[in-house]
């Protein structure tokens, strides 16, 4: 499964959970959105192509404790078996990456579909929910102005190694999770997923 993702918190960049879940957050609750697009993809036998979805988190100022809250919206153009299998996914039945961090939510709020659009320009990603969501990430400025800045070698479990340096900030309101950020924490990648199913 291969395509795009992109992420904001309420951490200051670069959120320490982020660079790896025992560091500290910068609040005593971190919590903000994945959204992700597949761009080509096949999981137990469902082509995903074109997907859209977005994962809204909540989990304590140290990540590694776990006891995370998350609920996973799939696009409502989805099939039922687009649904099935990329909410599957999102809860690690189908094994790494999904499966290490769905190891940390205790709490799993009821997914569905909802109308979803995800805007791509070089230097913004935007993700939009009508009367739930308005989430976007910025590049922040290099040196180079005509070059993002980046993390290269970094290791993630979702991210690809190489990702984008962002500022985000996030409108969000649904099943009893309120997140509003302004200027934190957000970058972006390229995923490339491989498995087997069990």
């Amino acid at each position: 499964a291969k395509g795009l993702l992109f992420e904001n918190c309420n951490c200051t960049a670069v959120c320490p959970g982020h660079v790896h879940f025992s560091q500290p957050c910068t609040h005593e609750v971190c919590h903000g959105f994945w959204a992700l697009e597949f761009s080509e993809g096949v999981v137990d036998g469902t082509d995903l192509t074109g997907v859209k979805m977005v994962i809204i988190y909540v989990s304590p100022q140290t990540m590694i404790h776990g006891d995370w809250t998350q609920l996973i919206l799939v696009d409502d153009g989805a099939t039922d078996d687009q649904f099935r299998v990329s909410v599957d996914l999102i809860k690690g039945v189908y094994g790494p990456p999904w499966e290490i961090l769905s190891g940390f939510v205790s709490n799993h709020l009821d997914p569905r579909r909802v109308p979803i659009s995800i805007d791509v320009e070089p230097a913004v990603k935007t993700v939009r929910i009508p009367g739930i969501l308005e989430g976007v990430v910025e590049a922040i400025r290099g040196r180079d102005k005509t070059q993002p800045v980046r993390f290269e070698n970094i290791y993630n479990q979702i991210h690809s190694p190489s990702q984008v340096i962002a500022r985000g900030s996030t409108d969000f309101e649904d099943s009893g999770v309120a997140i509003k950020t302004e200027g934190t924490h957000g970058l972006w990648s390229d995923f490339h997923w491989e498995g087997s199913a069990p």
